[in-house]
């Protein structure tokens, strides 16, 4: 995939010209680096002076617990985003930012979103950089939703739900092994395992590998019927 292909996916910049393109990346004082796989982006004490685009590889966003537990927060694929929050307050987070792959990771500042817009394209960016936060703040909502609930069979079948409804189809590939689920469900990976299989059992869900279809019936809230 092309750096222009991989920006086109980021809402920041899909659908620009040419020129709106080239004028967007210099208003985010834009910093193309790579990375090798376990590289650390960001560590736990450190603030993040600009916010990343993944171009190429994943990235992981984790978070370790008082118990020494990790979890997953984010996994951050081409096109997506990672860091607006913290780089737009400037505050810093408990939270470490790594290299999943060898990646390349487009720097983007936020600096000229601190200022008043001067030009249609700057007033543009500033309205598509809110919308991006706003649609953020939903993503973590549906993840609350999903980590309330009780049971490990449960937080599957919410998770489902989701992967489901972004992809518009019964039938989804879920972006992270079986550690990486565990990790982003909070939960044991043997009983994961244990509930997946339970699920399929039941006729719930079907899988091979990262590739699940969702049998049960499901309403707006992700409830079953």
């Amino acid at each position: 995939m092309t750096q222009n292909e991989a920006l086109g996916l980021c809402p920041l910049f899909r659908g620009l010209s040419e020129t709106d393109l080239q004028d967007a990346l210099a208003f985010f004082g834009a910093e193309e680096k790579s990375y090798p796989r376990g590289e650390i982006l960001k560590d736990a004490l450190s603030p993040l002076s600009a916010f990343g685009l993944v171009l190429d590889g994943t990235v992981a966003v984790t978070m370790t617990d008082i118990d020494g537990n990790e979890m997953l927060l984010a996994f951050v694929t081409v096109g997506q985003t990672f860091g607006e929050s913290l780089c737009m307050l400037g505050e810093n987070a408990p939270i470490l930012i790594s290299a999943r792959s060898n990646v390349s990771v487009l720097w983007l500042r936020c600096e000229n979103l601190r200022k008043p817009a001067s030009t249609p394209l700057d007033h543009e960016l500033h309205l598509r950089f809110a919308d991006m936060l706003a649609k953020r703040t939903l993503r973590m909502n549906d993840r609350i939703q999903i980590l309330s609930r009780m049971s490990i069979e449960e937080k599957l079948k919410a998770f489902f739900t989701e992967c489901a409804r972004d992809a518009g189809s019964a039938s989804f590939t879920v972006p992270f092994d079986r550690a990486g689920m565990a990790a982003y469900l909070g939960v044991d990976r043997s009983a994961l395992s244990r509930a997946l299989s339970h699920l399929q059992k039941s006729g719930a869900i079907t899988f091979r590998k990262n590739q699940f279809t969702l049998h049960m019936q499901r309403t707006i809230g992700g409830e079953e019927r």
